[in-house]
């Protein structure tokens, strides 16, 4: 970690485009300024951290929502729990398939 002593009105510059400035310190509270482009997005350490777990919590499967889905695959046609065949043709007998022998 690169540890700097700056006072009130001066900045630091991170990479070509983010510029740091300290604009006032009041005993142990520093207000800084933070001038990046709209593509850099600038948080707060604990503004960060709650929005990843967010998103690390929307992204996890539940194990409710695996059993809906396996629940709903047994009953899918083409699935093994699904019931064989669709033809309603007495067993033995032809399908009628709309064709006719001349």
């Amino acid at each position: 970690m690169l540890v700097l002593t700056r006072r009130a009105g001066e900045s630091i510059v991170i990479g070509d485009d983010v510029v740091v400035t300290v604009v006032e310190v009041r005993g142990e509270v520093v207000r800084l300024g933070v001038d990046a482009p709209r593509s850099v997005q600038v948080h707060r350490e604990e503004v960060y951290r709650a929005v990843v777990e967010a998103n690390r919590s929307a992204a996890a499967v539940s194990d409710d929502a695996i059993a809906a889905l396996t629940s709903g695959l047994r009953g899918a046609p083409g699935s093994a729990g699904a019931q064989a065949g669709t033809d309603t043709a007495p067993s033995g007998a032809a399908a009628d398939d709309g064709a006719t022998d001349r």
